[in-house]
């Protein structure tokens, strides 16, 4: 017979360990989706000093803006010094036009296997109904390439996508026209801007939104040295009504951000805290 003390030590050990307030909560804040975005921290000195900031805030996941200025080496240096996973990035629509590969290599190296067309620049804005339905196209063909290479293609909006056309905003024309693997990151607080209710924006894009940018708007007339913009769960937006949405959704990560906080470690450590009090463990409704 073979000795099960030890064995049975270890056991009593992790079930002492795991009844310790600050063992669950370190536990829970990992098991829960939620990122932060890297264009919140473009102020802070280094790439060293911001994925700090993450890790400080019991984050462990980040959207990446294309390279952050580094080799995929050394991003994936520090993404490991921190215990920090790449669960998407950002990359402009020349980038997957024309640098895919490139692209592909790079997101591949650091552990990344999402791609997310973050903003078209006003040239490129579509002016029509079928300007928006040959943008989608355009991107229902992008998104087999990224496909085929073992990735997924994302789309990040604004507000100026939301412009109605007969009845739908030029957001789902383009959804409608690319095709059911082109996901969604959804940015609610500019989908509040253009004058929507985001919970129901949720449900029209349910079972493809890859993310929601999880982010606040301020009251009228307020916060304007910061765009307008709040931490999560001080502005105007109702979660209460959103993240039972976001979860019917099938939304996959929650995504921090603030296009100009004057303190973004506080807005990161703000809106990590108030996601880890009001989501479920795994952030999505069973």
């Amino acid at each position: 017979m073979t000795n099960n003390t030890p064995r049975k030590l270890a056991t009593a050990a992790l079930l002492l360990f795991a009844a310790l307030p600050g063992f669950a909560k370190e536990t829970g804040a990992r098991t829960k989706p939620i990122a932060v975005q890297m264009y919140t921290l473009r102020n802070v000195a280094s790439l060293d000093e911001r994925l700090k900031i993450v890790h400080d805030a019991g984050v462990h996941a980040v959207e990446t803006v294309g390279t952050q200025d580094v080799t995929a080496a050394e991003l994936k240096r520090l993404l490991d010094k921190y215990s920090i996973k790449a669960i998407s990035s950002h990359v402009q629509l020349a980038d997957l036009r024309n640098n895919l590969d490139s692209v592909v290599a790079f997101n591949k190296s650091i552990g990344n296997t999402v791609l997310v067309m973050p903003y078209l620049a006003e040239k490129d804005r579509p002016t029509d109904a079928a300007g928006w339905i040959a943008l989608g196209k355009e991107l229902g063909e992008l998104s087999k390439q990224v496909q085929a290479k073992g990735m997924t293609l994302a789309y990040h909006n604004h507000a100026f996508e939301l412009v109605d056309f007969n009845g739908k905003t030029g957001l789902e024309l383009l959804f409608e026209a690319a095709g059911p693997q082109l996901k969604t990151e959804l940015d609610l607080a500019w989908v509040a801007r253009a004058g929507y209710d985001p919970a129901v924006m949720l449900g029209k894009f349910r079972g493809r939104v890859f993310a929601v940018h999880a982010k606040d708007n301020a009251p009228a007339g307020q916060a304007k040295d910061e765009g307008g913009f709040a931490a999560l769960g001080q502005g105007v937006l109702d979660w209460k009504k959103i993240l039972p949405a976001a979860a019917d959704a099938g939304v996959q990560w929650y995504i921090i951000e603030h296009d100009e906080p004057l303190d973004p470690a506080k807005v990161v450590k703000t809106g990590a805290d108030y996601l880890r009090a009001h989501l479920p463990a795994n952030g999505t409704r069973q």
